[in-house]
């Protein structure tokens, strides 16, 4: 995972000047054999789905509901199901009334404007998780805030880790669940605190590097603040307690506006992603048949590869409505939500969807372990560390399990071979031979062979955390065991073209990085 502004030298600067636009005919072809491909393998998943129905909804499952088309429904994905169901409600409707209360006080109590968010927040985390779960987070805010006073990183780490510990301790589990009556109040009192620990852990860090007299922003009340404040509560995404201090506080001083246009426009994007997302789990049944392993072993080549691209693309629809509606609140208070994640489909690399799917989290990961473990400049052995520090904490913070130490092995493989091979081309005596014998396009189709192999190997990896890694040895065994060598092939070509379409939209929305993914900037909501 590379650090933002840590780049490779001059070298590796000099080698991406190789990535230039294709000519029209090929850029075209390559993007309607993409797309072919992925409608295709839809529609062979949409086939496969309407065959096999009474055998899923017998085995594994479905919803049968009146609304939308009237067809049946895949609940079988718990996150999106879990949300939907907290978004009707409570959600939204508590989302509304901090959008309510901000403007209000926005207008009439400026002054006092962040405090009236914070005791709003409190009101709301007590409506929906009782008063012994606000009673928890508020108590875990002053251990974290008497944490915070000690200045040790080392201390904050192992406060933070000891409190994920306990979210995961099955007698503590079994406490707290008691509390309620139902799984869902219990379930949605363990996503708060999981993402709470970020925000304990961001603040506690920045604190640790600040001079003795600029602490003006770090009192209790502040972190009360960032740990309370209503449309990052639950679900993220994340933001660093420097970027959201400086933002919130700075309502006293500056003019927030939004134009009408521009939330009518975010609010209709919204709901096409929310829609799109409940089509696909109506016409493509992929979690309940990611949930028979008999299914998986027995479907076609093509419904097999459209049902590992519907499970990607469906993560990143469902985290677009997930994370846009609370960026949207957030643009509306005058605090610049992360980026949302980039389409998956344009994705040719590891560093690539560490940087652009959950920026907020990368973010997070990259200034407080990436970086102070030593990053990249701190040469090969370095890297490796602080990569694989990395992806320990990403593996511990989801949870722990089995599955979760395959998937972060397979990323932390990933980025260090791509870390790798940059260094090598980076090498002057290849330059020179580079320069000499490749055009930049041939150089460029080159680089999709290579990226073709990595969109194979992300997919793979997306599967495992998606569906366990007996989903992933379905996969491995199937395509390239049994269908070797013509399933790999067909396979590798598809995702060439993926990669070629993926590095010409690079090329057109940040120019400058001439092919490479950028450290993805902020984005607004309401433009």
């Amino acid at each position: 995972m590379n650090g933002r502004g840590r780049g490779g030298g001059q070298a590796a600067s000099h080698n991406t000047m190789k990535h230039d636009p294709l000519p029209k005919p090929e850029y075209y072809t390559y993007l309607m054999l993409s797309l072919g491909t992925y409608f295709y393998s839809f529609y062979e998943v949409y086939l496969s789905s309407k065959d096999q129905e009474e055998i899923i909804e017998q085995e594994v499952g479905l919803e049968r509901v009146t609304s939308i088309w009237g067809l049946k429904k895949d609940g079988n994905d718990f996150e999106w199901s879990f949300w939907m169901e907290w978004a009707r409600s409570h959600l939204v409707w508590l989302m509304l009334g901090h959008a309510l209360l901000s403007q209000f006080a926005r207008i009439f109590f400026r002054k006092y404007h962040p405090w009236l968010l914070m005791v709003y927040g409190m009101a709301a985390c007590w409506l929906v998780l009782g008063i012994k779960g606000l009673v928890t987070i508020f108590l875990n805010t002053l251990v974290f805030y008497v944490t915070a006073q000690m200045r040790t990183p080392i201390i904050t780490w192992l406060s933070s880790g000891f409190m994920l510990l306990l979210l995961h301790n099955e007698s503590v589990e079994e406490i707290q669940r008691s509390w309620y009556g139902s799984e869902n109040e219990f379930y949605l009192l363990q996503f708060t605190l999981t993402v709470r620990s970020l925000f304990y852990t961001s603040y506690c860090l920045e604190y640790s590097s600040l001079q003795a007299s600029d602490d003006t922003t770090f009192s209790l009340p502040s972190l009360m603040l960032y740990v309370f404040y209503y449309p990052l509560f639950h679900n993220g995404p994340i933001i660093t307690y420097d970027e959201f201090a400086k933002q919130i506080y700075a309502q006293d001083t500056r003019r927030t506006d939004f134009h009408l246009p521009g939330l009518v426009a975010a609010i209709s994007r919204l709901v096409l992603w929310w829609l799109l997302a409940e089509l696909m789990i109506r016409t493509m049944y992929m979690h309940a048949m990611y949930s028979s392993y008999a299914i998986l072993e027995d479907v076609s080549y093509w419904t097999l590869g459209g049902l590992a691209l519907a499970q990607v693309l469906f993560f990143y629809v469902k985290y677009l409505v997930l994370y846009g509606f609370p960026a949207l609140i957030v643009q509306l208070d005058g605090v610049t939500a992360p980026a949302l994640p980039r389409c998956v489909s344009t994705m040719y690399s590891f560093t690539g969807i560490w940087r652009c799917f959950d920026v907020g989290l990368h973010r997070f990961l990259v200034r407080y372990i990436y970086i102070p473990m030593g990053g990249s400049h701190s040469g090969l052995g370095g890297m490796l560390l602080s990569t694989a520090s990395t992806f320990i904490f990403v593996s511990y913070w989801h949870g722990g399990h089995e599955y979760l130490w395959y998937w972060a092995a397979l990323n932390w493989t990933g980025i260090t071979v791509e870390y790798g091979l940059k260094k090598l081309l980076a090498l002057p005596c290849l330059q020179v031979r580079i320069d000499q014998g490749l055009s930049p396009k041939t150089y460029r189709r080159l680089h999709a062979a290579l990226a073709s192999v990595s969109t194979a190997l992300l997919i793979l990896t997306n599967l495992v955390f998606l569906g366990g890694e007996q989903v992933g040895k379905i996969y491995w065994q199937r395509l390239f065991v049994q269908g070797w060598p013509w399933i790999p092939l067909v396979m590798f070509g598809c995702f060439y073209c993926f990669a070629q379409v993926g590095i010409e939209w690079s090329l057109f929305l940040y120019p400058k990085y001439k092919g490479k993914f950028p450290p993805c900037s902020r984005t607004t909501a309401v433009k």
